[in-house]
């Protein structure tokens, strides 16, 4: 079932209820028109017993063949079941003991049989109580059940030809309504079939009608909008690491033959080796930043979560770059506040703050401050500079990989300290973000999940 076409099994169930609805609808009416059929016998019975009843209460003769409309049987019989009358002669009762006691009774009695003695073919009985010079007799009148069956078999023959007809054009519209109905999805695969990473901006095919079919089209070309983003965002990721990394290397190596290049003395020797190293140390961080992210790639950044001291990790974070901060004149402060308690990795969560101070000292002016306040429930830590601020265009793209501001702040570094500061904070389940100060000055922050509890010592 399941490797037929879909029109094909929306068709086939269709198919299935439709003749159960015939079926059922054929043998209602069927039902129906037979109960009516002998509702009408019994109505006219019931008629040529109230013509027959004076006649006989008035010693008239049970049959009268002058009127327009008499019963086939006519018999009157006594309680003990004798016949006093019957139409035709000869004709035994009708009544078996059991009946004539329920017409003396008082009851009024009709069957359908088949086996009537002197009859043929199926009749329907009707026997009423009927007084007679004092003498409760039974009036029984008989009428044929032939026109009701050629009646009922007529419309058997007629709903064996038509059901199948019937059938049978339903099943096909449903199966051509069901092909019309698939149409746009059809459209939409071979759409899909012909997109490729070289055919950027091509959608899928939207329906004109708003239904079911139109939202999925809708909601897969989103998709794809999401996709090409994704992908536009990989290679531009990977030109950009291409272009970090042949930097330092392209400099190592004109370091290297330019050492090689004559003679060298010991200390030119010294400091060759020493620009190196240091471009050896910017290959290390940057692949370290890169194998970060493409550990998150392949799913959620590894931490190891403990309730951690805010206090604590800035004073840390900020002894940790008091020397680089006094070498260029700078000076990195905690503002004093409460101890606050985090449920954070505290490497990881150094690592995030030490990205923000050492972004504050490349590319800030003036103080960098570091502060925790506890905000809606979850906990702030801010690093802040006294600069220029952000470029309002860069604050919304900050975060992204290999983003640098051109403008508003200086250029350097490789654009992955923001990035992998909002990676950390969001594998803590927390946020990164960033704005100017009113006063001038940046203001990054991550939010981290508060923990009701004292303070701790790592």
């Amino acid at each position: 079932m399941s490797s037929l076409p879909i029109r094909v099994r929306l068709t086939l169930p269709f198919a299935f209820v439709m003749a159960l609805v015939l079926v059922a609808s054929g043998g209602f009416v069927y039902v129906r028109v037979g109960e009516a059929l002998l509702t009408s016998v019994d109505q006219t019975l019931r008629a040529q017993a109230a013509d027959a009843t004076p006649r006989v209460q008035a010693g008239e003769p049970l049959a009268d063949h002058d009127a327009a409309d008499i019963a086939p049987v006519e018999q009157l019989v006594t309680s003990d079941g004798r016949i006093v009358s019957s139409t035709p002669p000869r004709l035994p009762s009708l009544l078996d003991p059991v009946r004539r006691a329920q017409v003396a009774a008082g009851h009024v009695v009709t069957e359908s049989s088949d086996d009537f003695v002197g009859l043929k073919d199926r009749w329907r009985m009707l026997a009423e109580p009927i007084e007679v010079d004092g003498a409760r007799e039974a009036l029984v009148l008989a009428e044929p059940l032939t026109q009701r069956r050629e009646a009922l078999d007529r419309l058997r023959r007629e709903f064996l030809i038509a059901a199948p007809a019937a059938l049978i054009l339903a099943v096909l519209s449903g199966y051509l309504l069901a092909a019309a109905s698939l149409r746009p999805v059809e459209a939409m695969r071979r759409r899909a079939g012909a997109i490729t990473a070289t055919t950027p901006g091509t959608r899928l095919p939207v329906p004109a009608a708003r239904d079911e079919i139109s939202r999925l089209a809708q909601t897969l070309n989103h998709m794809l909008d999401r996709l090409e983003a994704a992908f536009e965002h990989e290679r531009r990721f990977v030109a950009d690491a291409s272009h970090e990394l042949r930097t330092p290397l392209a400099l190592l190596r004109t370091e290297l033959e330019l050492a090689l290049r004559r003679p060298r003395s010991p200390a030119e020797l010294e400091q060759a080796l020493r620009s190196a190293a240091e471009e050896t140390e910017r290959l290390n961080r940057l692949a370290e930043d890169l194998l970060l992210f493409a550990r998150a790639d392949q799913g959620s950044l590894p931490v190891r979560p403990e309730h951690v001291s805010t206090l604590e990790t800035l004073h840390d974070v900020a002894a940790r770059f008091a020397n680089r901060a006094e070498r260029v004149g700078r000076v990195v402060t905690v503002v004093a506040g409460t101890d606050l308690v985090v449920d954070a990795d505290p490497v990881r969560l150094e690592q995030a703050l030490g990205n923000l101070v050492d972004n504050a000292l490349k590319h800030g002016e003036g103080e960098v401050r570091l502060s925790a306040i506890r905000r809606d429930g979850s906990i702030e830590l801010h690093v802040t500079d006294e600069g220029s601020g952000f470029d309002p265009g860069f604050v919304q793209r900050a975060f992204d990989r290999f983003s640098r501001a051109d403008d508003a702040r200086s250029p350097g570094g490789t654009g992955l300290g923001l990035a992998i500061v909002e990676l950390i904070s969001t594998a803590h389940g927390g946020r990164a973000g960033a704005a100017n100060q009113p006063g001038g000055g940046a203001d990054v922050w991550i939010s981290l999940t508060a923990v009701r509890a004292p303070a701790v010592t790592r």
